[in-house]
């Protein structure tokens, strides 16, 4: 295991208030549209005892998203359910499928699932814009599957433009995971759609004897989409003590932790990192409201932390990307070094303590280019 690797605390935002906000709950629907799914299966939530001892926790588990529907991310969930929804509206409009191309930009894993969906349903074509940084096999993953792949010599935020303008063709939608002013329903889709994930963790933890559920759940953020999902599962049950939601993001693009500790939606530039599918510089304006009000702690990781995370990850039999393994390098952040007594209390963290990480891709999912540095503590 690694030794504290810092002098210095991380990069941090906590808001006190956010475990008494409410809101309303995903509908019910998704969670029984993706059983019907061909191919759907509960992934694995895979407690670590090791690494629960390390962070000086009671218990440790690892939703483990490596194969979801057949791809190596979580993002089937979302895309699924939001092509089902669009496809249901045109039916309901023109009486039967009418030629529909679906338009998106992607880091990789994203725009994988909405190829795959339209690949499935045989009737759709896809059109997805790729960012620089994004590595040739997953844009080669994203073109296997059957979609038109336009690669962008600019930032992911660059790629969402050129996706926008595109879907404004005949026959055209635009199925992205991120809202803007005036762009928000199909987003919301998405996120409802990763409702299923933490419905499976509730009876995950029950199984399991964690009756009481998690005390800290650690999600990554690019976007926020699936920080809003984790957000409004958490703050919308019914009982129960709610637990601490940690929202950990790579330090070259942390524009979450930015806008929260400016109290604003802030884009930020966004560097070079490992954590591709987290390297975003704008948050989603539908998850800007969720994550301000309900998340209790942000947190920014390096290149290096994620690397040594996704290492453990692999020793305890968890396949984990960069971006997936960010949950496990942000909680070490929050629990350990310099300043960790000041942030337990500020979680609501004591030694008996459950804790869940989003591990949210396999090491299939987005391949990067280069090595990352290996920590030197």
């Amino acid at each position: 295991m690694p030794d504290n690797r810092s002098s210095s605390p991380p990069p941090w935002y906590t808001h006190p208030a956010a475990r008494t906000w409410r809101c309303a709950p995903a509908p019910a629907e998704v969670q029984t549209f993706h059983p019907q799914l061909p191919g759907y299966a509960t992934t694995p939530l895979v407690e670590i005892p090791a690494l629960a001892r390390e962070l000086g926790v009671g218990r440790l588990f690892v939703k483990d998203e490596s194969s979801r529907l057949g791809l190596p991310a979580f993002k089937a969930l979302g895309a699924s359910w939001a092509i089902h929804r669009v496809l249901a509206e045109r039916v309901a409009a023109h009486g039967a499928h009418a030629p529909l191309t679906l338009v998106t930009a992607t880091d990789g894993n994203h725009g994988r699932a909405v190829a795959r969906m339209a690949r499935s349903l045989g009737s759709l074509t896809t059109h997805v814009f790729v960012p620089q940084g994004v590595h040739p096999a997953a844009v080669a993953a994203i073109t296997a599957e059957g979609a038109q792949v336009t690669e962008v010599e600019g930032s992911y935020d660059d790629a969402v433009r050129r996706a926008s303008d595109a879907a404004r063709a005949p026959d055209a939608v635009l199925v992205q995971d991120s809202s803007w002013p005036g762009y928000a329903r199909i987003p919301g889709w998405i996120v409802e759609g990763y409702a299923t994930l933490f419905a499976e963790i509730d009876t995950q933890l029950t199984d399991a004897g964690a009756h009481q559920g998690p005390g800290l759940v650690a999600v990554p953020v690019g976007v926020g989409s699936l920080a809003q999902a984790c957000v409004t599962h958490y703050r919308s049950r019914p009982g129960g003590p709610p637990p601490a939601l940690l929202a950990v993001e790579p330090d070259a693009a942390a524009c979450a932790l930015e806008s929260l500790v400016r109290g604003e939606p802030t884009p930020v530039e966004t560097g070079t990192t490992t954590m591709a599918g987290l390297n975003c510089g704008t948050l989603s304006h539908l998850a800007w409201p969720y994550l301000r009000d309900g998340l209790d702690a942000a947190v920014a990781v390096t290149d290096a932390d994620s690397a040594d995370a996704a290492r453990d990850l692999a020793a305890h039999g968890v396949s984990s990307g960069p971006c997936g393994a960010a949950s496990l390098a942000g909680t070490r952040a929050a629990l350990t070094g310099p300043g960790a007594t000041e942030r337990r209390t500020a979680l609501g963290i004591g030694p008996a303590a459950t804790v869940v990480l989003l591990s949210t891709e396999g090491t299939a999912a987005n391949p990067h280019l280069t090595a990352p540095p290996m920590s030197t503590a």
